[in-house]
């Protein structure tokens, strides 16, 4: 993803009532009943579609759609990024008109959507044949009980990308575990109390990624049953890392995608970034000046060992239900995510794919990005891809969730105090929004 179109954190609540989970679990979402052949015909025929998409390639892929097709035109409506889409985008659902055809929805929205019943199931179009076209971690975000509500966008595995000039000035090697990394933090901020080892004011997105790497699953869903433990072994053991780093000051509050955010990574007051595989175009973009500085890492783990990530960003493209024409939709929805012309557009536009064909292309991998030192830096990113599967998911009202973060456990990044008071009150906000939504919850 790009910038900070990555993720929407502001407040936003989409409202899920449990009555409506179920009858959309129940039905697993109803598909539309057509055919890959009505898809053909649709693509044949022509027609209008609507698209809602904040990607910056999205200009760019729609021309070239419509020069394949010259009987189907798309309106393309950048109707705000993550979460002031979804804002406009329930409305429409409330409303019962005004949706789009084909949205863009990130992966940790989707599953709201999806139990709203406001997404069409794919699977009759055939769609369950692209599988082996996209890496598994983001098939698994858009296949949900064997219904299909999208096609993966792009992926953000994460990785440790670092201000290598910084490291060589101070004589910090580059860590492999996370004991290494909190020694780094304290190093560097002795030895320059103006520079921090990551900037991280708090962030729900970051949260669960970092969670999910360290192998935790606080939240379950079954039916309309929703359990939260944000005290499970994962979680703990990420924030007896964490707490070091917020208890001791050794983390910069710089708010992140601020102007001074994007100064003090250009500057080295800011010199790691623990994130998704789509900031390298950021960096390029917004941090001009440190040019050749930035190099790529495997992300830190706890033992130094095995590999192991999380995805950290990344959307897919859905179909709406009110879609007047589902075929012709999906059929824009198909090249849009699986042609080799399409993402062939977004991964100039600095999109990471999450298609298989693109993770291994030799031209991808061997490219070495002069702003990066000429590292071939996709190679250390799509190994990171293959170790990102791991059994996290997110709550059935997650953008909820991720709008309160700053209210509860944003509260301990603030004061400086331990992540496990701020978790515990994220979770009583929690259980106490799926308690008035209808859910039954269970928290551990």
């Amino acid at each position: 993803m790009n910038k900070r179109l990555r993720r929407g954190l502001s407040a936003v609540a989409i409202g899920v009532t449990a009555a409506v989970a179920l009858a959309a679990c129940a039905s697993g979402g109803s598909s539309s009943g057509g055919s890959s052949d009505d898809i053909s015909k649709a693509l044949k025929d022509g027609g209008t579609l609507t698209y809602w998409s904040w990607t910056p390639s999205a200009k760019d892929q729609v021309a070239a759609f419509e020069k394949a097709y010259p009987k189907v035109k798309v309106k393309l409506v950048n109707a705000g990024t993550g979460a002031d889409q979804y804002t406009k985008l329930q409305n429409t659902i409330k409303a019962g008109s005004g949706a789009p055809d084909v949205a863009q929805v990130e992966y940790y929205a989707l599953p709201q959507f999806a139990l709203s019943d406001s997404l069409l199931d794919l699977s009759s179009y055939g769609f369950g044949d692209l599988k082996d076209k996209f890496a598994t971690s983001t098939w698994n975000s858009v296949d949900m009980d064997g219904k299909i509500y999208g096609l993966p966008q792009d992926s953000g595995p994460m990785a440790l990308f670092y201000n290598k000039k910084v490291f060589d000035e101070y004589g910090i090697a580059v860590p492999k575990t996370w004991d290494e990394y909190v020694a780094a933090a304290k190093k560097l901020h002795e030895a320059d109390p103006d520079a921090y080892i990551a900037a991280d004011s708090g962030d729900a997105g970051f949260t669960t990624s970092m969670i999910a790497q360290a192998g935790g699953t606080p939240f379950t869903t079954k039916g309309d049953e929703v359990t939260i433990n944000l005290e499970d072994a994962g979680t703990k053991k990420w924030t007896k890392t964490w707490d070091q780093l917020v208890e001791q000051g050794l983390l910069s509050k710089t708010v992140g995608w601020s102007d001074d955010w994007y100064k003090q990574l250009g500057n080295g007051q800011i010199a790691t970034l623990i994130t998704g595989a789509w900031m390298p175009g950021n960096l390029e973009a917004s941090v001009a000046d440190a040019s050749g500085d930035w190099r790529v890492a495997p992300m830190p783990t706890y033992d130094g060992g095995t590999a192991q990530t999380a995805n950290n960003g990344g959307s897919a493209e859905a179909v709406m239900k009110q879609s007047k024409n589902p075929a012709l939709a999906a059929g824009f929805l198909k090249w849009l995510n699986s042609s080799k012309e399409s993402t062939g557009i977004f991964m100039k536009s600095g999109g990471f794919p999450s298609t298989t064909a693109d993770l291994e292309s030799s031209a991808f991998l061997d490219e070495k990005p002069e702003y990066f030192g000429g590292q071939q830096i996709n190679k250390v990113l799509v190994d990171a891809s293959k170790s990102s599967d791991n059994d996290f998911t997110y709550l059935p009202y997650q953008v909820y969730a991720n709008s309160v973060y700053a209210d509860t456990v944003g509260q301990s990044y603030e004061n400086g105090t331990s992540l496990e008071s701020g978790l515990a009150a994220w979770q009583k906000a929690l259980a106490k929004y799926g308690k008035d939504q209808g859910f039954t919850l269970s928290s551990k």
